[in-house]
């Protein structure tokens, strides 16, 4: 591979702008008798309009008789639509029993109380319970309704202290 010398090399110079190019007067002269002759034949048509004279007298104008003016019918379906009675039966859902949420499950204690803190900061109460296997769940409930547990689960999915899942109290 060559060597190049970049210690020495000079810079090319700045070339000079190249000169302007001349406006043509042949063409300046024939774009102004162009527009000239323009407005002049528009002032012309302007100013010397043709008269029509008729030799014949004006006929009589017929006044036309005023009908009444008909409003538009509204079509039929859309009375059928108003006076349509539509029968809604609304049933209540049935609650399948008490709702918990269980946002942890941990294998030490403090772990455990650690979690229940952050959800204390959110100003929600929660229990520790020792499961069969030897962990420690964090839990909150009992819910009578899966909407205040999911109130509660967004709420402390917003502030980032936990998630938590919600299953039935048992």
């Amino acid at each position: 591979m060559a060597q190049h010398d970049f210690i020495n090399k000079k810079r090319p110079s700045k070339k000079a702008p190249p000169p302007k190019a001349k406006l043509p007067i042949g063409l300046l002269l024939l774009a102004i008798v162009l527009v000239s002759g323009l407005s002049y034949g528009l002032w012309y048509i302007t100013h010397n309009k043709p008269t029509v004279k008729t030799t014949e007298k004006p006929k009589p104008t017929v006044k036309a008789q005023k009908q009444p003016e008909v409003k538009p019918q509204p079509p039929k379906f859309i009375e059928e639509i108003k006076s349509h009675e539509v029968e809604v039966e609304v049933t209540e859902q049935e609650q399948k029993g008490p709702y918990a949420l269980i946002c942890g499950s941990f294998k030490t204690s403090e772990r455990a109380e650690a979690q229940k803190a952050m959800i204390a900061f959110q100003g929600i109460s929660s229990d520790i319970h020792l499961s069969k296997n030897g962990y420690y769940r964090v839990k909150l409930g009992p819910y009578s309704t899966k909407r205040l547990a999911e109130s509660d689960r967004n709420k402390l999915k917003r502030a980032n202290a936990a998630r938590c899942q919600i299953l039935n109290w048992s």
